[in-house]
């Protein structure tokens, strides 16, 4: 007598008129947390322009949107009668947060293409002490740092800022470009040394331009980061040189005894619409520079 082995039941799959269902409850859970996300993100700047936009005797209204609208704070915020000089700031920021990100660039990009491209000895030390400098605290260097631009007549100088932003922004772009330049396809630059090129010619004719998204998003954050450091700023500036993060925590108003919020708002916009807008233009190379790192070859 024969004995048959039991019949394996595959699991039923769900009727197909409950796909749409279940495809359209899981796109509404992935609406609702980018829901989430963009209010957690934005409310703070929308709360932001709304005071900015508010007439400075409601300042603490608790409204969700415009009320007594006027440009006063603007004014005031842009206004040298109290001491202020917010241009003056806007204008030291973008030159510290320019050159900062141009010397971070150029020697991220060939650090991260060696590190990325050359197998040498103690490679993986290097990676490590460049990881280690990006977590170093800022305050622990704000002593020394004065110690040293003073004695040798920095204090007050656009380099007392910059060099030691190059040092926190440097880390910052070689992990980001070594990370993309390790998944690009080093076929191609091998095909341009076979047709002739020198190394040199490959990585800027080859792969700079692949690398392009990259760059650009790196910039983005570098610039970003210089802009928005305060700390050391606020201890080797002068007046002439403070950026805008120094500029805006000392406003004052009329009244020596009132903080003016308002125009603390006004210019907190001002410094971020541009940055937005930045943003709102090149997202998609934003974008594609986050992505770029999945590129295999």
């Amino acid at each position: 007598m024969t004995h048959r082995a039991p019949e394996l039941e595959l699991p039923s799959k769900p009727p197909a008129r409950n796909r749409p269902k279940r495809l359209a409850f899981k796109n509404s859970r992935i609406y609702v947390g980018v829901a989430i996300i963009l209010v957690w993100g934005l409310a703070p700047f929308y709360w932001m322009m709304v005071t900015a936009f508010r007439d400075p005797d409601y300042t603490f209204d608790t409204t969700p949107w415009p009320t007594h609208v006027t440009l006063e704070n603007f004014q005031n915020a842009l206004s040298t009668s109290s001491g202020n000089n917010f241009t003056r700031a806007v204008v030291n920021s973008m030159i510290i947060g320019g050159i900062t990100t141009v010397i971070a660039l150029a020697v991220g990009i060939f650090t991260a293409y060696a590190l990325a491209r050359i197998e040498f000895r103690f490679k993986y030390v290097v990676v490590g002490i460049v990881l280690g400098a990006s977590m170093f605290p800022v305050v622990a260097l704000v002593t020394p740092l004065f110690q040293l631009f003073t004695n040798i007549g920095w204090i007050g100088t656009y380099q007392a800022m910059i060099i030691p932003n190059i040092s926190f922004v440097l880390p910052l772009t070689i992990y980001t470009l070594t990370s993309f330049f390790k998944e690009l396809p080093w076929e191609l630059e091998e095909a341009a040394r076979i047709d002739g090129a020198s190394r040199g010619q490959a990585f800027r004719l080859v792969m700079l331009p692949l690398a392009a998204p990259a760059l650009f998003t790196t910039a983005i954050l570098a610039f970003i980061a210089t802009v928005n450091e305060y700390l050391l700023a606020s201890q080797l500036s002068s007046d002439a040189t403070e950026p805008v993060t120094v500029a805006i925590a000392r406003f004052s108003g009329n009244d020596p005894h009132v903080v003016p919020y308002a125009a603390i708002m006004a210019a907190g916009t001002i410094v971020t619409i541009p940055l937005v807008i930045m943003v709102l233009l090149f997202q998609r190379r934003i974008v594609s520079g986050l992505t770029a790192g999945g590129v295999k070859s």
